[in-house]
């Protein structure tokens, strides 16, 4: 299982981190994925570590978000920098037994966490 934590609404140009925390399994064996849906918008894959440590990012978020894992913690973090407006959106992680990314079809979703940007 895992639960998403970490949202909020903070201004343009601010930063969140997000969590996601796992129970059942480690995340070290794991490739972990961030989703996020925006009102009216079809959710969309933005960020993936995989149990080998590999790190992938949509060109919408590269270069201002940065996925990361504690395995002591047992949970997959989402650090958002320079945030935009137009990353309001509903985030949500999940996750696959070894290297190869989770995709939106397959698997369960948990609640997700909101993330709104606004001045």
């Amino acid at each position: 299982q895992l639960v998403e934590s970490g949202g909020g609404s903070v201004q343009p140009g601010g930063s969140l981190r997000l969590s996601c925390a796992a129970s059942g399994f480690t995340v070290d064996s794991y490739a972990i994925r961030w989703f996020r849906q925006a009102p009216g918008q079809a959710r969309e894959a933005i960020s993936c570590i995989s149990a080998d440590g590999n790190t992938y990012y949509a060109d919408s978020v590269k270069g201002r978000f940065t996925i990361s894992r504690d395995n002591i913690k047992n949970t997959v973090y989402l650090q958002m920098n320079s945030l935009r407006p137009e990353d309001t959106a509903v985030y949500y992680c999940k996750g696959r037994r070894g290297n190869y990314c989770p995709d939106l079809y397959s698997g369960s979703w948990g609640q997700g966490t909101q993330v709104t940007i606004s001045s």
